[in-house]
């Protein structure tokens, strides 16, 4: 495994219990990843987009089909989905990279712990022997998610994840690490091996 990111571990030192000790530290990986919800996202986003913009366009009157005066009501009504529209496009990925630079991971000896950097400071952290399972995406740069990954969309009776991985939610999620795949085994070794520290040697 390569080795602890000094910037991350440095941020994070202050959130250790007594006895806790850094196993692995890392921040995402700076660069715009796709992700497999953007084979559905991407899609959905430029049809909502330019159904609002038409919508708005055609609503001022700008297609030439409107009769009279333009129904001020249903332009404001329409801003909103415009905006909306445009978050969904291009400005969710200007706030992932916006959130990457503020976001810092570590797995210690005890827990995961994710600390953020945002509009306000919030951290998250769960203790490595109580996660019932560990999710993987991607080979090289990828996400893990400490728990159970829940879907984007579904009926009001599913329990739904945020847009972007790097919202702080109930569940932790390692967003964009490179090396995932060293950090995936060392997470498992040490679950595997209960309170067994793993060594770094050994990976």
């Amino acid at each position: 495994m390569g080795p602890i990111d000094p910037d991350a571990s440095s941020k994070l030192q202050t959130e250790l219990l007594p006895g806790e000790s850094i196993l692995w530290a890392g921040r995402p990986n700076p660069g715009a990843i796709f992700h497999s919800d953007d084979w559905y996202l991407i899609p959905f986003s430029l049809l909502w987009g330019g159904f609002a913009i038409f919508w708005e366009v055609s609503v001022l009157g700008y297609l030439g089909n409107s009769k009279g005066a333009p129904s001020t009501f249903m332009a404001v009504w329409g801003i909103p989905f415009v905006v909306f529209g445009q978050y969904m496009i291009w400005g969710r990925f200007l706030y992932d990279a916006w959130l990457k630079r503020r976001t810092y991971y570590a797995l210690t000896n005890r827990r995961v712990l994710i600390l953020q950097e945002g509009w306000k400071r919030k951290t998250n952290s769960t203790h490595l022997v109580t996660i019932p399972s560990i999710e993987r995406e991607g080979s090289y740069t990828g996400t893990l998610w400490f728990g159970p990954k829940y879907p984007l969309l579904g009926s009001r009776r599913q329990q739904l994840r945020g847009m972007s991985r790097f919202t702080i939610g109930e569940v932790p999620v390692f967003a964009d690490i490179d090396d995932v795949d060293s950090v995936y085994r060392l997470a498992l070794d040490f679950i595997d091996k209960g309170t067994h520290t793993p060594s770094m040697a050994s990976h």
